[in-house]
């Protein structure tokens, strides 16, 4: 099979449809690889910096104070279906390589999916340089970090010398960690998936490569950041006077589902997209 990358200088005629020059045509695909490039990143970026910092609780399920079992919507239980925030951007990450994929081919998107491995580690600096480096106020020389915020009542403010930015670098860090793991499986397995199910139905079939590459690999990278999140960064919100697997296994259902249902909320807009992506770009049908 074919890879379009880069994307052939010919264009398809399309009906009623002026004929592009060389350059217009060179600058119109451009220009839309890197809005789905930058909307990637930025989402990424976004995601790292978030990551762990909340977590937003769907409901639970489990007995009341009135002992009656059940679900309650947005209330912590004794199993809580919670989500962190930083879970909310990424779908979309998967809809942006997945068009990449689709129409600039497998090679543009690993490039991609490599430059948002490498974001993260420039993440990881900008932060260690953050902290490193010196700033008002003293640190606590046992922790590293400035005191808890202190109240001031003439300024009707809090005085916390960095405290904000130092309990941010400390998610981010694990949540990075996680994310640069599952994140690089997860999305190069996206990709291969896409192209396989592409190759397997002749390039037919859209709504098979697009939901059946973003649901295995979602899979793996939920499996991977909730897992490294809790081993090694401790950060989950979780009950250590209970079995921690079952726990474990909640959050990764409740991050799986979410991630599944946005997979197969965006199949529309996808077909859509690649269709007149396709149009605009003047390329051919698949």
């Amino acid at each position: 099979m074919r890879d379009q990358s880069p994307l052939p200088s010919e264009q398809h005629a399309y009906p009623g449809r002026a004929e592009l020059s060389d350059r217009q045509l060179h600058s119109r695909r451009e220009r839309t690889f890197l809005v789905f490039a930058g909307l990637f990143l930025g989402s990424l970026t976004m995601l790292n910096i978030l990551g762990i910092t909340r977590f937003l609780v769907l409901g639970s399920l489990g007995h009341d104070a009135s002992g009656a079992w059940g679900f309650r919507l947005g209330t912590p239980g004794e199993w809580t279906f919670a989500l962190a925030v930083g879970v909310l951007p990424y779908p979309i990450t998967f809809l942006c390589t997945d068009f990449i994929s689709e129409l600039w081919g497998r090679r543009r998107a690993n490039e991609v999916v490599l430059v948002g491995f490498f974001l993260n580690l420039w993440v990881i600096l900008v932060l260690w340089l953050g902290s490193a480096m010196p700033g008002f106020g003293e640190l606590d020389p046992q922790t590293g970090r400035p005191p808890l915020p202190v109240w001031d009542e003439s300024k009707q403010a809090y005085i916390e010398n960095g405290w904000t930015f130092f309990q941010v670098k400390s998610l981010a860090f694990g949540a990075v960690a996680a994310s640069m793991i599952a994140y690089l499986a997860a999305q190069l397995i996206d990709v291969h998936v896409f192209h396989f199910w592409k190759h397997v139905t002749n390039g037919k079939h859209l709504w098979l490569r697009n939901n059946g590459s973003t649901l295995v690999s979602q899979l793996v990278d939920t499996v991977a950041v909730i897992t490294i999140t809790h081993f090694y960064a401790h950060a989950l919100p979780v009950d250590s006077a209970a079995p921690i697997w079952g726990q474990l296994g909640v959050f990764i259902a409740t991050g799986y589902v979410f991630k599944m249902l946005a997979a197969l909320l965006d199949t529309g807009p996808f077909y859509v997209g690649a269709w007149a992506l396709r149009r605009y770009l003047r390329l051919p049908p698949p």
